[in-house]
């Protein structure tokens, strides 16, 4: 392109390559030089000018950002709400789908409240090792004009010929007295455990809770009620400073994810059938939220939006003064989601097989294991209804929206 004036310089018509090489060099300075007293605004284009993404997130396996512009919007630019509340009173046991649910910093009220242990070893028994124990199916049944505030009536399925049975909803502290009691062991923790009894007096041993939860397991097990002897949570990645407790819950008081992550996951696992070992019947058959076990599912923020949560909170009018729920870590996963609620039978493949195909490297504490949904510590106590707001008070990094987040 420039042969023509090189030629224009020359005398003879040729130029040589060094010295093309020297010109080129030199006009590059001069531009350089004249570039510093330019207004940056008139060489670059003013779209380019703007501000840039401010947030970067692992989802699926990729990062995703969310542009400057959503910071300064009403929510982040999210309309969020609560479209399901599950309470699981038995660790591991049939879930509860609820209207509302008082909760405190412990979680939602009776959720892991109860637990089932080896009686041997005084270990918490879950569906990891016994999936059949999904099936069991607690109730809470409500008596103001009750001591002990109603009863945990607990059923099994038909064809275990195990009978039900009642406990206390709230045993009080002279009750527990005269329960047994020792500590449990979990995930390196000792909990102080109840042994819990029937409302009224069994007609026979054979009938008590401990005995007829034995004949379901086939070993000797108790239902034991957690003490009132706190249990620390561990501090996270994101809150080194963490002050929290909780029952029986694996490692956080709550468990929030998003309807629209569990429509991705379906979809990716509709893409797997015939590989990995996933079978043909998953064509059709639905992806259960219940598998994943959470306490407070949202729609309305789109898939994986849970990731990027710093801080929420739960409002159920237009003006509310709700406390904020933390979310202090991703929701590491394991094997569980694979039983079905349904049946109890664990599937070889689904869903553990799919979420290490889109789902691993988000939590880099844990880059090899799978994160679905994400653990929550209330800071306060309240109600939580379907159907509520739900605030984005803070997105990952610190970043707040507006919105004083200073409530701890």
């Amino acid at each position: 392109m420039l042969d023509p004036f090189f030629d224009r310089l020359s005398l003879d018509g040729t130029i040589g390559t060094e010295t093309r090489l020297t010109f080129l060099v030199g006009a590059a300075v001069l531009f350089l030089v004249l570039y510093r007293s330019i207004p940056l605004s008139l060489l670059i284009p003013k779209a380019t000018m703007q501000r840039p993404p401010v947030l970067t997130v692992p989802v699926q396996g990729r990062e995703i950002t969310i542009d400057s512009s959503r910071l300064h919007k009403p929510n982040f630019g999210y309309n969020v709400t609560v479209s399901k509340l599950l309470i699981h009173p038995i660790k591991s046991c049939r879930g509860l789908s609820v209207t509302n649910a008082r909760y405190t910093p412990e979680g939602l009220e009776n959720d892991r409240q109860w637990s089932i242990v080896d009686a041997v070893t005084k270990s918490v028994i879950t569906a990891r090792e016994v999936s059949k124990m999904v099936l069991i199916t607690p109730q809470i049944e409500t008596d103001d004009n009750s001591p002990y505030g109603g009863v945990l009536h607990v059923s099994f399925p038909e064809d275990s010929r195990c009978d039900s049975f009642d406990v206390p909803l709230r045993p009080s502290k002279e009750m527990l007295k005269t329960w047994q009691s020792f500590d449990v062991a979990m995930w390196g923790s000792d909990i102080d455990s109840h042994v819990c009894e029937a409302v009224s007096l069994p007609p026979e041993p054979s009938k008590s809770p401990s005995a007829i939860l034995s004949s379901y397991f086939e070993k000797p097990v108790h239902l034991v009620f957690k003490g009132k002897r706190p249990r620390n949570c561990a501090p996270t990645a994101a809150f080194p400073e963490l002050k929290a407790t909780a029952v029986y819950q694996d490692g956080y008081p709550l468990l929030v994810l998003s309807q629209e992550s569990m429509n991705v996951l379906e979809e990716e696992l509709r893409n797997q059938v015939g590989k990995q070992g996933i079978d043909e019947h998953w064509r059709t058959d639905k992806l259960m939220i219940e598998r994943f076990r959470p306490n407070i599912v949202f729609k309305g923020a789109g898939p994986f939006a849970e990731d990027m949560w710093e801080e929420i909170a739960i409002e159920s009018g237009p003006v509310s003064d709700a406390p904020g729920i933390l979310v202090v870590s991703k929701c590491v996963r394991c094997l569980l989601p694979n039983v079905s609620p349904d049946t109890g039978v664990r599937d070889k493949a689904v869903p553990y097989k799919v979420l290490m195909k889109v789902r691993t490297g988000i939590d880099p504490a844990n880059k090899m294991k799978p994160c679905v949904g994400c653990n929550g510590v209330p800071l306060g106590e309240g109600v939580i209804r379907l159907g509520d707001k739900v605030v984005i008070k803070r997105m990952v990094g610190n970043v707040g929206n507006g919105v004083d987040t200073n409530s701890s």
